[in-house]
């Protein structure tokens, strides 16, 4: 082996310099020699020694690298030098690009003293695994961490969510990814509704680094709502999150896997990303909203609040769980013959859109091309938090028997097919609600539905989400508005209403955003 500092062969001045540099022959088979490179730019290049002079070499980018490891057996020389990948690839006949596991073992057999061929392999392995740690994106004001190395995580798994299969899954797919990172979990599998809630509320979480939730959304609405519950709510909400996809919608997944990659993945895949995801240990913030109801219960949603057609073919659809996602087709056709109006009154107070051109407060109708709503001034600044052991104020709510303050917007529209108050940019695996939406944009996204739109505009609606295009549909029924804060009044208790997809008494709602409340494993 040699150790290097200068710059590859062949490249320009100022180009990567190799750190490390070796021959080691290819394990199991042990009849390859490979010449490897270990460079500054976090790549690993791989070049077969009997290889024709100026034959390019294998590249492996290290920040698709989520382990690397020595070893030694007790009483041999060699030692052994182990690397799992998972880089992003395209599957056969023009199938999405995902990650795909690459795996390498490498014999280090550098001298005949056992001590010295160990001492090679470690410094490898800490090499690499120096290169293959996360770098947080260079987004200004966005406060990133990482997960400690190696690291014990509470994994909390729902076996009927979705088709099933959760647990099957896990142990197939999930675990061995995270053998490989050297991630070590406590499982506890719920037995109820709420269980989860319950556990979180209770457990002494110090012992673990992050919370994991092997299921659909619905899991994970229990863990923050039991993480809110705590004395200690303050430091307990500040606990990593990461959500493992198994139920029938996944939406969270789906958009944590967009956010990093922009791409729409689906079932296994999105697993699989999902898990690579908390296998390299990012970690950003994650705006949560507060919800209050008439009847005085107090909610705390990550992903979104609906009322009319989307829920009422989400919690119609539960009968066909053991379909997966393709109960929301299956509801959507069925509620699509009886298409319902809903009335009541909408108000919000919209954001603050610093030089914007438009009137104050005034929604987007998706029938004018969408303009980028990522930046938004903030009406409640972050060292605002509350002290520990109190209550987390909503200060730009109002009691429902006093009208809303004067700066909110009535909806002059009181007949609705649907109104959905998400906060992440996709409803479902495969259906980009909100494009613009991120984990910490400080805006709740209002979409809304009027009476009198057709089922055809409904349809051509459903099938532009799927590419996330229905914010440039010319359609007068369809509206679209970032806020701080709403108000949903039913003019009577009819249809569904959801929070994060589980069921809510239809009744009035009102809601307002909390800036990095939370904080969840991302890839950015």
């Amino acid at each position: 082996m040699e150790e290097a500092a200068a710059e590859e062969e062949g490249s320009p001045r100022g180009a990567a310099t190799v750190l490390l540099s070796g021959v080691f022959a290819l394990a199991p088979a042990l009849e390859v020699d490979y010449v490897l490179s270990l460079r500054s730019d976090a790549e690993l290049l791989m070049r077969r020694l009997d290889s024709a002079p100026g034959s390019p070499p294998v590249r492996l980018p290290l920040s698709d690298c989520i382990g690397c490891y020595a070893s030694q057996s007790p009483g041999a020389a060699a030692a052994y030098l182990s690397l799992f990948c998972y880089p992003l690839r395209r599957g056969w006949w023009g199938a999405r690009e995902a990650r795909r596991r690459v795996a390498r073992t490498f014999r280090v057999a550098v001298s005949p003293e056992a001590e010295e061929n160990r001492a090679v392999a470690e410094s490898w392995a800490r090499a690499v695994r120096e290169l293959a740690a996360p770098r947080p994106p260079g987004l200004e004001g966005a406060i990133y961490g990482h997960l400690p190395q190696p690291c014990q995580v509470m994994v909390l798994l729902n076996p009927q969510s979705g088709s099933g299969q959760a647990l099957h899954l896990f142990r197939t797919q999930v675990q061995p990814m995270l053998t490989e990172a050297n991630i070590a979990f406590s499982m506890f599998i719920t037995e109820k509704h709420n269980h989860a809630w319950e556990l979180v509320r209770e457990e002494n979480l110090s012992k673990w680094d992050a919370l994991v939730t092997m299921a659909g959304d619905g899991l994970l609405h229990e863990v923050i709502n039991g993480l809110m519950e705590r004395p200690d709510w303050q430091t307990a909400s500040q606990k990593p999150l990461c959500i493992l996809p198994a139920g029938s919608g996944n939406a969270v997944a789906a958009s944590l896997n967009y956010y990093a990659t922009k791409a729409c993945l689906l079932k296994e895949d999105l697993l699989m990303s999902c898990t690579y995801f908390l296998c390299k240990g990012l970690h950003a913030p994650l705006d949560l909203v507060s919800l209050r109801t008439a009847s005085g219960r107090r909610l705390f949603s990550f992903l979104s609040f609906s009322w009319g057609f989307v829920s009422d073919v989400d919690i119609s659809s539960e009968r066909y769980r053991k379909l997966g996602s393709a109960r929301f087709t299956l509801g959507t056709l069925q509620h699509l013959t009886t298409l319902k109006v809903y009335k009541g009154r909408l108000s919000y107070l919209p954001v603050e859109e610093p030089n914007s051109a438009s009137s104050p407060g005034e929604p987007s109708s998706l029938s004018a091309p969408h303009a980028n709503r990522t930046a938004f001034c903030n009406r409640q600044p972050a060292s605002t938090r509350p002290q520990q052991g109190s209550a987390l104020e909503d200060s730009l709510l109002v009691p429902f028997d006093q009208p809303v303050p004067k700066d909110w917007i009535a909806v002059p529209e009181e007949e609705f097919v649907s109104i959905v108050c998400i906060y992440q940019s996709h409803l479902g695996t495969d259906l980009i609600l909100a494009p613009p939406a991120k984990l910490y944009d400080d805006a709740i996204h209002v979409f809304y539905l009027t009476g009198g739109v057709s089922r055809m505009a409904v349809i051509k609606f459903l099938m532009a989400m799927e590419r996330g295009t229905h914010l440039t549909l010319n359609c007068p029924y369809l509206h679209y508005v970032p806020v701080k804060a709403f108000r949903l009044e039913p003019s009577v208790p009819k249809g569904h209403m959801t929070v994060d997809g589980e069921v809510l008494a239809c009744e009035p709602v009102q809601g307002q955003i909390h800036r990095r409340l939370g904080r969840i494993i991302s890839g950015a």
